[in-house]
């Protein structure tokens, strides 16, 4: 299996939860430059939410 991990030359965003009971681990990279990561369900919900909202699809390559 590939690595799904974000990264500068692939940006994205990556979620990961094995099961119910680990908690769920997340990273982000925008093609802006910015980056995160997050553990924990409500922290990765955050990172989710804040990605969506303010980088990716949110703005344009140029990084506006």
């Amino acid at each position: 299996m590939a690595d799904l991990t974000p990264t500068p030359d692939r940006p994205g965003l990556h979620v990961s939860k094995p099961s119910p009971n680990t908690p769920a681990t997340g990273s982000a990279v925008c093609h802006c430059g910015a980056s995160a990561t997050a553990t924990g369900d409500s922290q990765v919900r955050a990172l989710v939410e804040g990605y969506t909202a303010n980088h990716g699809a949110a703005h344009d390559r140029t990084g506006r």
